[in-house]
């Protein structure tokens, strides 16, 4: 009895597997056979695959059937699959489809309509057969689709995203907007993921309008909503995104008034006034926390923040008044008086000994400051450090290089893994070079070429690629000598001595290959002084000159800003950036070229429209 059993299990093994292996080698077949364009040969082999499994084989083979013209037979086959899936309306666009190929094109339309009145309240179902619509490119009817599901659930799920998208793929911006901007209204969790959807669209948008709808769009939404901010949170976001900071403070005020936010939204947009040099609207944002009172938890910060946007502000074009550098001199000591020396303070300390030190000429007390910071109690390692940085860069002042140098070995070695003590390598690498030690600056800047900070392994690169395109040329080695020179004169903020050894390069040594670097850090100079006019000469004379070097799509950027933001000749600045993005688009600074040019375009103008809503809110 037992062996009997046995023999029929196994009976039935072989069976089962000659089964599935006469159906492997039926799909196999009309599947090679339709791949390459034989669907003569490959519908014997589907309809015997569809036989077998039918669900699996429907999709090739109504494929092939069309693909042979055979609309009588596909009208059959899609006919029957839907008897056997009387719930899946993708079916009746499968349907619809084969009377579009004859030519039927109404009785097409209303099998499609048909499709869609069948719907039920079931989200998959409506997705199956909006997507399916899209995936023809019938947009009308995907649209109908997903505004039918939205009724039949009773907007359980308004399926916004997917309207948004079809909208998108219609090119009606203003109904895209509409949609996203709905979405919140369903469930505002879906925030975060509407920024990163509108970021994208805004990157891609070549016209550069889409912006401008977004901003009207948030505007009535946020007259009609009154009870919610999470419009006024999108509109903030939105106004960072596009770098209008002016109008960004007016809305940061608003939601800091309707969430009792105690300033904290207006501390970090000043900060990142700052790094943007927007210097104006910094002030304003501490000045608004100071105002709350010392009590507030923000305000040594602010207090702080706004010593340091002014030094910033002051101290960074390099062509200030003696009596802006006094005053802000008398601003950090009523400052570092009220709120005393700390280990809160000493960012504040720090910034202070750089400014005596490189602006006002009194490294001693400088140097007094930054060793009294590093003894004090509770100082964060890495703050210590950044202050052994700074001394170095003092001791350079002095001419005291080897202990600078040993200050920043002594932080390379304590942070050989961290940002800081790749800083502090290249910071040796740098001094290296300034005395003339070009094999061995050189070859710790190719360890730092690999360095996980941007702006440190892109230093490296520049200054290597310096020392390599000009160490031993022709062995002559001198107008690297005077070229280290200069950069240490300028370190140091000795800006004359810097362009008289610049200029004698020139002289001495016509057509060298520094050249371009003297246009370009002479350029640098003369911005510092405030003689623009100068400074875009030497752009335009490195990117005319030199239009295939790494420094030219970099001058010609500079020059665009500089026509912009100093000479404030918008047009001329409009046309720098469209030269950038057309002779370099592969360039760093193309995404921000890009957004410049839309803006002084007018693409994407504001309109004033923001101080409506100070008072609505």
């Amino acid at each position: 009895m037992l062996v009997k059993n046995s023999l029929l299990v196994l009976l039935l093994l072989l069976l089962s597997a000659g089964k599935l292996s006469a159906q492997q080698s039926d799909a196999d077949l009309a599947l090679q056979y339709a791949s390459t364009g034989d669907y003569e040969k490959a519908v014997v082999y589907f309809e015997k695959w569809y036989n077998r499994d039918p669900y699996s084989a429907y999709p090739q083979y109504l494929a092939c059937l069309t693909s042979l013209k055979d609309f009588e037979k596909a009208e059959k086959l899609v006919k029957k699959q839907i008897k056997k899936q009387q719930v899946n309306a993708t079916l009746q666009v499968d349907l619809g489809g084969i009377y579009e190929l004859q030519g039927k094109q109404s009785v097409a339309d209303d099998i499609y309509r048909k499709a869609i009145k069948s719907l039920f309240p079931d989200i998959q179902q409506i997705l199956n057969l909006g997507n399916k619509f899209i995936e023809i490119r019938k947009l009308d009817f995907a649209e109908q689709t997903f505004l039918q599901g939205r009724q039949l659930t009773d907007a359980n799920y308004p399926f916004s995203f997917e309207l948004a998208d079809v909208y998108a793929q219609k090119q009606l911006p203003q109904k895209m907007v509409d949609e996203y901007l709905g979405v919140l209204e369903y469930n505002q969790q879906y925030l975060q993921n509407v920024q990163a959807i509108l970021q994208n669209k805004i990157a891609f948008d070549l016209e550069g309008g889409l912006s401008q709808i977004i901003r009207t769009s948030l505007l009535r939404k946020i007259q009609k909503s009154s009870e919610s901010t999470i419009y006024t949170e999108l509109l903030y976001w939105l106004l960072l995104q596009e770098k209008d900071f002016e109008s960004a403070l007016i809305q940061a005020k608003a939601l800091d008034k309707r969430n009792d936010e105690n300033g904290s939204r207006l501390m970090a947009l000043g900060n990142l006034c700052v790094s943007n040099q927007e210097y104006k609207t910094a002030e304003d944002c501490y000045t608004y926390i100071l105002q709350k009172g010392k009590s507030n938890q923000n305000y040594i910060s602010a207090r702080m923040q706004l010593i340091h946007s002014r030094d910033q502000q002051i101290t960074i074009s390099g062509n200030y008044d003696p009596e802006a550098i006094k005053k802000l001199e008398s601003d950090y000591e009523t400052a570092i008086t009220e709120l005393g020396k700390n280990q809160i303070t000493a960012p504040l300390i720090s910034d202070y000994a750089h400014l005596k030190a490189f602006h006002l000429g009194k490294t001693e007390e400088a140097i007094a400051l930054l060793e009294e910071t590093i003894a004090m109690p509770g100082i964060a390692p890495q703050f210590s450090a950044k202050c052994k940085l700074e001394l170095g860069d003092i001791l350079i002042l002095t001419g005291e290089m080897w202990d600078a140098s040993l200050y920043y070995s002594q932080v390379d070695k304590d942070f050989k893994n961290d940002a800081i003590g790749r800083e502090a390598k290249f910071k040796n690498a740098r001094l290296s070079f300034y005395m003339g030690e070009f094999e061995w600056a050189g070859a710790q800047l190719n360890v730092l070429k690999a360095a996980t900070s941007q702006l440190i392994s892109n230093d490296a690169m520049s200054l290597g690629l310096l020392i390599m395109d000009n160490l031993g040329l022709d062995s002559i080695t001198e107008p690297l000598l005077m070229y280290s020179r200069a950069d240490l004169y300028e370190f140091c903020n000795r800006n004359d001595q810097s362009m008289a050894t610049l200029d004698s390069i020139l002289t001495l040594f016509p057509a060298h290959s520094l050249t371009d670097e003297i246009w370009f850090k002479q350029a640098g100079i003369f911005v510092k002084k405030g003689n623009y006019a100068d400074a875009s000469k030497l752009y335009m004379n490195i990117v005319e000159t030199y239009p295939d070097d790494i420094l030219a799509d970099d001058a010609l950027y500079r020059l665009a800003d500089l026509t912009e933001n100093k000479l404030k000749d918008k047009e001329k600045a409009k046309t720098l950036y469209e030269l950038l993005l057309t002779k370099f688009p592969g360039s760093l600074y193309a995404v921000d070229a890009r957004k410049k040019f839309r803006m002084l375009r007018g693409d994407s103008q504001f309109q004033n429209n923001a101080p409506i809503l100070q008072e609505k809110l």
